[in-house]
């Protein structure tokens, strides 16, 4: 319990990580649900917390719901509580149960769905909606659950004119079509057919071209939970198993979104691996492609994440898409709570994909960098990990290996557009340490 509550302190601390995983870091985010509204990015993840005192850590403790906006293409925007659990009118209180939600847009209105255990009810959890005219809320919550619906994780599809609703939790997954007033169902749910055998629940439903996609979290007794797929011509099925999305990264359990933002797919998910305890989980994101066939091409969780740093943010390389003979650790001496790259010698590198220079105006670089030894240099390099120097930073002793500088150098040439950056570390021969490098910035 101590561990935890230490961790928790720890992240509170964090700052932003600019879209680069985890995608929050002042508080725990799990089981995020994503979808664009006009082109915008929000995510709606359940929270998770420290119990209060006298409550068993042994389980979950999710309170309600935020919700979150992409600005800027880098930077989270918190718009605070979206739902608390005891504000839910036909809710048992205090239940700290409030797990996956989900989110949609229909003639103009939003519709929030989230489960809860409803008072004086043998369901485990009842689904409710709330309705509201912007993402971000407020929103009119349904005096009652929706009545014929008995499970977790609401995922729903609007096709058209039609609507569906997905839930499920356990070894089923059912589906029903949702009413036009979004708050009831027209038929009984069904349950999905075709899928495999185990433990399933987080189902997320998707529509590509003629194809319906369902997506669900489903555990294989050998390897824990994963991520995988199944296809069909008809959103009620019967669909087709197709394989994992994304394999089993050490998670207690994972739960996830697929979206299609400025024309790239992208998977949301989460992992405990801020907190080391799979209670408290962030939120995550990577790029998901399909192939020609159809089929979704395997996930690997990074660091890096989505986001693309430009000419002002910061640039987290610990948040890397690559990394060479060099680690990552958290930050020492009086620096803000965060990440470095550490333990570079000679030739170890870091290669960060995605930072856009804009129409070129950047002509100098920082770096926030800590070193006990006064020998080397860091190149920054375009693309390839030969490629053009644009910023050289040599290595001063900045009076410890916890003693942070600021330097800043002018750029070596004038760059334009979106480029991927290698980070070099030089220096003599053999085994010395380099230098600790917090983050860089283009301005």
């Amino acid at each position: 319990m101590k561990k935890c509550l230490l961790l928790l302190l720890l992240i509170l601390g964090l700052q932003a990580t600019k879209a680069q995983n985890p995608l929050i870091t002042h508080m725990y985010t799990a089981d995020p649900t994503a979808r664009c509204f006009d082109g915008k990015l929000y995510v709606y993840p359940s929270s998770d917390i420290v119990p209060p005192k006298g409550r068993d850590f042994s389980g979950f403790c999710m309170p309600g719901y935020h919700v979150f906006s992409l600005e800027n293409g880098a930077t989270w925007r918190d718009h605070g509580w979206l739902l608390e659990e005891n504000d839910v009118p036909w809710s048992e209180k205090d239940m700290y149960a409030m797990w996956a939600p989900d989110c949609v847009r229909k003639d103009g209105k939003y519709y929030f769905f989230f489960p809860a255990k409803a008072e004086n009810d043998k369901a485990f959890r009842r689904i409710g909606v709330g309705v509201s005219d912007s993402p971000t809320g407020p929103f009119k919550w349904e005096k009652s659950f929706i009545e014929g619906v008995a499970g977790i994780d609401p995922g729903v599809l609007v096709d058209d004119d039609k609507t569906y609703l997905y839930y499920g939790g356990g070894h089923d997954l059912f589906v029903a079509p949702l009413a036009n007033d979004m708050k009831s169902i027209t038929k009984e749910p069904i349950k999905i057919v075709g899928l495999p055998a185990g433990y399933k629940e987080a189902a997320f439903p998707l529509k590509r071209g003629d194809v319906y996609y369902l997506t669900f979290a489903h555990v294989f007794p050998e390897e824990g939970y994963t991520i995988g797929y199944a296809t069909s011509d008809n959103p009620l099925g019967p669909y087709t198993y197709r394989g994992k999305i994304m394999d089993n990264i050490e998670n207690g359990t994972n739960h996830h979104s697929i979206v299609n933002f400025n024309g790239q797919w992208i998977l949301f998910y989460h992992f405990w691996h801020i907190s080391g305890f799979n209670k408290l989980r962030s939120m995550c994101a990577d790029y998901l492609y399909f192939k020609d066939d159809g089929t979704i091409k395997k996930v690997n969780p990074t660091l890096r994440g989505i986001g693309m740093p430009t000419i002002g943010d910061t640039i987290q390389v610990d948040r890397y898409n690559e990394i060479g003979k060099a680690q990552t650790a958290f930050v020492n001496g009086n620096e803000p709570k965060g990440w470095m790259v550490t333990e570079a010698h000679t030739n170890s590198y870091v290669r960060f994909n995605k930072v856009d220079f804009g129409s070129g105006n950047a002509n100098k670089m920082q770096a926030r960098m800590a070193s006990g030894q006064r020998v080397g240099c860091v190149e920054i390099r375009l693309d390839k990990l030969n490629g053009p120097v644009i910023a050289e930073f040599p290595i001063e002793f900045t009076g410890g290996w916890s003693e942070w500088k600021t330097y800043v150098v002018n750029l070596k040439r004038k760059t334009s557009g979106i480029h991927d950056l290698f980070v070099s570390f030089k220096a003599e021969p053999g085994n010395t340490k380099t230098v600790n490098l917090n983050w860089l910035l283009l301005e």
